[in-house]
């Protein structure tokens, strides 16, 4: 029972509501009464039947919560009939698949008095069968004629879907996403005679909804989009916590309040919202009733109003008879509950209430009596808890695939949290319904505080997150498509609960076989990956797809998600000191000293630095640790001598003695071996040497005979390759420092082209590449390393690059296999996101990035430095008698290195430098003068990172100097480091940004006395000059900068099981602040924003360059086709610059849908652009294509329209091209 004052409460909210709506709906001309407020106001005496009806208001929907147990929040019946569609069992007489018209009319058949209603699922074409059901379920006086069609039957079906809707009476239209998609609904809404009910689709599709009076057009103004109705959203901020990331969830809210209140409101125009607010609540609440009294509710009322029409029709509706029709209640689901198959009490399905009663029932005999009666698989009570968020409308319309995602789990020894939400809420069961040990003992030390919003007594801890939504968290799919908004909300929220987010899902938009074919593609990739990496996700993992119109699991993908989830908990649930962990260094190319390398990163003082910090936290490193004269070069030297083809021959039982025979002859001082092995103990920290001699059939135990028997397949015994001894046998081999193992990643293998491993499907990886990774993994007790995770350290290695699916790894994906379920913490430089998607998606990686290293001006030397002498004397000295030996000087220096290459001589075809004028020679020393300018001031990396490691000051000098050019002085820069060393030491700590005003209040005390706010007041009381603003951001830089201490931080979080914060891969100076601090889990940009405002205005001037030249050096000619490479990296860098420069010159622009997505290539018309297309020959890398399958998709489609324009081919190339190759057959 409610105490009486919250029900006094609710009932205030409720009245209050209502007026709100009044008055909006209420015509202008009946503005609400003050007596009719003074009826309603909670503080006055109302008449008695307004307090009894907002009272039976509150008490029905009190009744629809039934209360069961003390855990149960709702117990929902599921009929036969919802039974046998979630079951995929169709009795032939009840479903035609081909069919997809459903009619409640007499046996006949006649359609003609029935109402033409036509029903488009989107993401949820699996419920069509559904749907169909609950049209001729209907009751006779409500004939309808029921069309639905799946999303994909838009484009496959045009012609019967355009002449379906343009004869319909009503059309309905759910999940609706795609650009062409809604283009093509679009242009057919205008001819519905009838309501038009759009729900949860694009905004430009949601402007289409109509019930009589009622509709959510827009002003005509294109600064207010469509969307909810004025009175609607009105009253949102009453239904949400007034968070901004909540908003979206209130609409859920409303509509369970919405309808009722909608009867206090007099006039057509509330009866018409209410209709539409109805039919939403049913459509919402879903299942086969919930359907039907939709479908009633709206054909009701649209023969009630056209009485008139249908008799004169000849229609023999009975009015009175349908008049009469009541409508079936609404059958309630909780918008959020928890679920498992043990509560399934013979077709009555119960949900739990919170996560908190769901664990104690869980954890109950009650489960564990009834897991025995129906022999269900349960995972121990001291099994690890995996929150588990599931599409409420897949419980609620008995997916059979969430039952038994539910059972695998359990039986992998998982403790499911099975959370089903309407998708938007994703965030809110994040911040208010779990925790972890982390955040409880954060909370406790004072380090966290919990959100006001968090329920104690609802909540319960977990050990990890896996959303089977994907999306961006906060927001679901409705949220999708301005993503990163929330990403510093979801950001923060993951971080408080530290635990593995995982997105794992099976396929709503592609087939089992497609994905098996072609791998995850389009806007399937960006819900699984894309928009869920910008929160964090890690580990997706495709758990299945669609067979026909159901969702279907591969229950072996499913085992490989538990597999990944138990080597994430385990990591956390083993004390460090007994973590066996693997470090992976690299050696490419073979036999040239490049053993622990990697692309700007000091690997070996890395290594050094990450044992030394193992060690601070608890791991066994042996030795090293307190060994002096232990380092990471002696390391990495004992390694390149393990990987050298005579040792390898000899096998790992005479490895320890090679070893050690450097070490002598480096101590006897040979010039030929690294001198730090001449150290005590060859500077290695105690480490031994680790490995085994594996053979073939060995390998077979380990790996399983289906991926051996491809291996055996594809390296024969006479072409093993490399890394194998004299006996034929896989060498693997590393060095054991306490329980970490180091060892050098195998080679590709490949001769020519290791990039065919990528693309070639029935190639594999050779025998000893598998090796290594299978006996990395295999337990210390069957003889392998033990490693519980392994560390990839640098960019980068080649195990994302292995032969298998190009993104959604399946059970023959190479990489897949290689890595099974060990977590891979992947070190990769912060500036190529590109590379690090293969790493994140095929490879499994949670990335942590490092720094760049400071960039240093490329400078001038040797004969480049004696010409800018010679140039710099030659303009000096005009008139003077030495200019003409000066002269040829300058020409001989060019020559030699090659300037007149870049920079020609104006000289015609028959003349040479010797005919040149003065003028044109000093013209052309002035260019040449220039260019030396620029070649000495350009910019590159200079050194190696060091991963973890505080810049010094002179290389925060180089950032700097880098970063402002010429637009800070070294003086003003070495005071801006000055002034961040001086608050380090005054505070203890690392300043914030901004950082600089913080500085400048603290030296204006200093010098002017008084307290600091005064003097603060008193400087800044001037507006800032530019000065000062370049001084704050440049502080801002250091103090990031000065955060590279946090890269080792992050690895020890990510060994420890935790979450990493994610961050934009990219560049300092051409992205600016946001890719740091480094030690952040990296992605790329939104494929669906490319390109960028400043991108393509940046490529619309390369474009015009382009022309501009080659128009210059071909007598006005335009070229018919030019070759644009569109590399992966490239694109992310400059935000899709590349793209812009291929649409310019075809005469393209992007065209964006409401929420920003870049939904299609707009040809520009021949009479604007002013020249002929371009055909361009498009040239794509492998990242590119992978990362980027929407842009591909949408280039594809603006070449085959512009090959087919209404256009000359004189004035469109692309055409005249796709004709001569037609001509050509």
């Amino acid at each position: 029972m409610w105490k009486r004052k919250n029900h006094i409460h609710a009932m205030a909210l409720i009245i209050k509501l209502a007026f709100l709506l009044s008055t909006y709906l209420l015509p202008s001309s009946e503005p609400p009464s003050l007596s009719f407020v003074h009826a309603f106001s909670p503080t006055a005496s109302p008449p008695f039947v307004n307090m009894i009806t907002a009272r039976t208001l509150l008490e029905r929907r009190r009744r629809t919560i039934s209360i069961t147990t003390p855990f149960i929040l709702h117990s929902s019946t599921l009929s036969k009939g919802a039974d046998v569609i979630a079951t995929n069992n169709y009795d032939d007489g009840d479903y035609n698949e081909n069919s997809s018209t459903s009619n409640n009319g007499d046996g006949d058949g006649d359609k003609s008095d029935a109402v033409n209603v036509v029903l488009v699922t989107g993401f949820e074409s699996f419920n069509r069968a559904l749907y169909e059901e609950a049209g001729r379920l209907l009751p006779p006086e409500c004939k309808i004629n029921l069309q639905v069609f799946a999303d994909s039957d838009i484009q496959s079906k045009k012609e019967t879907f355009a002449s379906a809707v343009q004869n319909a009476d009503l059309f309905i239209g759910s999940l609706l996403f795609d650009y062409d998609d809604v283009v093509a609904v679009s242009s057919l809404l205008d001819d519905v005679a009838g309501p038009r009910l759009l729900f949860e689709c694009a905004t430009e599709l949601m402007s289409y909804n109509r019930v009589g009076s009622f509709n959510m057009e827009t002003s005509g103004d294109e600064a207010s989009p469509s969307g909810p109705p004025p009175a609607v959203k009105a009253i949102l901020s009453k239904f949400s916590s007034g968070k901004e990331e909540d908003k979206i969830n209130g609409y859920i809210k409303l509509l369970k309040f919405g309808p009722d209140l909608l009867k206090f409101i007099p006039g057509e125009k509330a009866s018409d919202l209410r209709t539409w607010l109805e039919a939403y609540r049913y459509w919402n609440q879903g299942g086969r009733n919930n359907v039907k009294a939709m479908l009633q509710l709206v054909t009701q009322r649209w023969l009630l109003e056209h009485q008139g029409e249908t008799e004169q029709q000849g229609h023999t509706t009975d009015m009175a008879a349908l008049e009469s029709l009541t409508l079936p209640e609404l059958e309630i689901t909780p918008d959020v509950g928890l679920l498992h198959p043990l509560l399934d009490d013979g077709g009555v399905m119960k949900f739990a209430a919170n996560p908190k009663s769901y664990m104690e029932w869980r954890l109950s005999s009650v489960c564990s009596e009834l897991a025995e009666q129906r022999n269900f698989p349960l995972a121990p009570s001291d099994a690890p808890r995996v929150a588990l968020l599931l599409y409420r409308k897949h419980v609620i319309t008995n997916q059979r695939y969430i039952q038994d995602l539910i059972r695998y789990f359990e039986g992998k020894g998982l403790i499911p949290v099975p959370v089903f939400i309407n998708g938007v809420e994703a965030h809110t069961i994040v911040r208010d319904w779990l925790t972890s040990q982390h955040e409880i003992d954060g909370v406790a030390r004072g380090t966290i505080t919990r959100d006001s919003t968090y329920k104690a007594n609802e909540a319960t801890s977990v050990h990890a997150v896996v959303s089977t939504i994907g999306f961006p968290l906060v927001g679901g799919p409705a949220g999708s498509m301005e993503a990163g908004r929330n990403v510093d909300v979801a950001s923060a929220l993951l971080s408080d609960l530290d635990v593995p987010y995982v997105v794992a899902s099976p396929l709503l938009l592609q087939s089992i076989p497609m994905w098996k074919s072609n791998g995850v593609l389009g806007l399937q990739s960006v819900v699984l990956y894309s928009l869920p990496e910008l929160d964090g996700a890690i580990d997706t993992v495709v758990l299945g797809g669609l067979v026909g119109d159901k969702i279907a699991l591969v229950p072996e993908r499913v085992r490989k998600l538990c597999d990944r989830l138990h080597g994430w908990i385990s990591l956390r649930r083993t004390p460090p000191a007994d973590r066996k962990v693997s470090i992976m260094l690299y050696g490419f190319p073979p036999n040239v000293g490049a053993v622990g390398t990697a692309a700007l990163l000091d690997v070996p003082n890395s290594l050094e630095n990450l044992l030394r910090r193992l060690h601070a936290e608890g791991y066994d490193v042996g030795d090293f640790a307190t060994d002096n004269e232990a380092s990471g070069q002696s390391l990495v030297a004992a390694l390149a001598i393990l990987g050298e083809d005579p040792v390898i021959a000899g096998g790992t039982g005479r490895m320890t003695e090679a070893v050690e025979r450097r070490m002598e002859r480096a101590r006897d001082g040979d010039k030929t071996v690294p001198e730090t092995l001449a150290a005590t103990g060859g500077g290695l920290g105690g480490a031994t040497i680790k490995g085994v001699d594996m053979t073939f059939d060995q390998l077979e135990k380990i790996m399983g005979k289906y991926m051996t028997r491809k291996v055996r397949k594809a390296w024969p015994e006479r072409e093993r390759g490399p890394g194998v001894n004299a006996k034929n046998e896989m060498v693997v081999a590393g060095l054991q420092v306490g329980n970490i193992f180091i060892t050098v990643q195998p080679l590709l293998g490949v001769e020519g082209d290791p990039m065919r491993l990528l693309f070639e499907r029935d190639l594999t990886p050779h025998p000893q590449y598998c090796a290594a990774y299978e006996w990395m993994r295999l337990p210390e007790e069957k003889g392998g390393a033990g490693s519980q995770a392994v560390i990839h350290l640098g960019m980068h290695g080649t195990v994302e690059w292995l032969p298998g699916q190009p993104l959604g790894n399946d059970r023959q994906s190479w990489s897949d296999e290689m890595l099974g379920s060990m977590p891979n913490v992947y070190v990769y430089a912060a500036n190529n996101p590109s590379e690090s998607i293969l790493a994140k998606r095929r490879g499994y990686g949670t990335l942590v990035s490092y720094n760049v290293p400071p960039y240093g001006r490329a400078g001038l030397y040797l004969e480049l430095a004696n010409l800018k002498d010679l140039v710099n004397e030659y303009r000096s000295g005009e008139g003077s008698s030495g200019r003409s030996d000066l002269r040829e000087a300058i020409l001989g220096s060019c020559e030699r290195t090659g300037i007149t290459s870049d920079v020609e001589l104006p000289t015609k075809d028959d003349e040479d430098a010797a005919d040149l004028s003065d003028e044109e020679f000093d013209a052309w020393v002035a260019t040449v003068s220039n260019y030396l300018v620029e070649l000495e001031a350009r910019l590159f990396s200079s050194g190696l990172h060091t991963l973890g490691a505080a810049p010094t000051d002179e290389e925060l000098s180089s950032y700097l100097n880098a970063y402002f050019n010429d637009r800070m002085s070294g003086e003003e820069i070495e005071s801006v480091i000055d002034a961040w060393h001086q608050q380090k030491e005054t505070d203890g700590k690392q300043p914030t940004a901004p950082g600089f005003l913080s500085w400048l209040q603290n030296f204006a005390a200093s010098f002017m006395g008084g307290n600091e706010e005064s003097s603060l007041g008193a400087v800044v009381a001037h507006d800032a000059t530019e000065k000062d603003l370049l001084k704050d951001e440049a502080m801002q830089i250091v103090d990031l900068l000065g955060k590279n201490v946090e890269e080792i931080d992050s690895v020890i979080n990510v060994l420890d099981g935790g979450y990493i914060k994610p961050a934009p891969g990219g560049d300092l100076l051409r992205d600016g602040t946001s890719v740091l601090p480094t030690g952040r889990n990296i992605h790329a940009l939104d494929p669906y924003r490319m390109p960028s405002a400043g991108a393509w205005a940046r490529g619309e001037r390369a474009a015009e360059e382009i022309l501009r030249q080659h128009l210059k050096a071909n007598d006005g000619a335009y070229p018919e086709t030019v070759a644009v490479t569109l590399w992966g990296l490239d694109t992310i860098k400059t935000r899709g610059e590349s793209i812009a420069i291929v649409l310019s010159l075809v005469g393209a622009r992007p065209v964006k849908e409401g929420t920003g997505r870049t939904v299609c290539y707009e040809l520009i018309p021949l009479n604007e652009l002013g020249r002929p297309r371009i055909d361009v020959l498009a040239s794509l890398s492998g990242i590119f294509r992978d990362s980027f399958a929407n842009v591909v998709d949408l280039l594809d489609d603006m070449f085959e329209r512009a090959a087919i324009a209404g256009e000359s081919p004189d004035m469109n190339y692309i055409k005249k091209h796709a004709m001569e190759l037609e001509a050509g057959g």
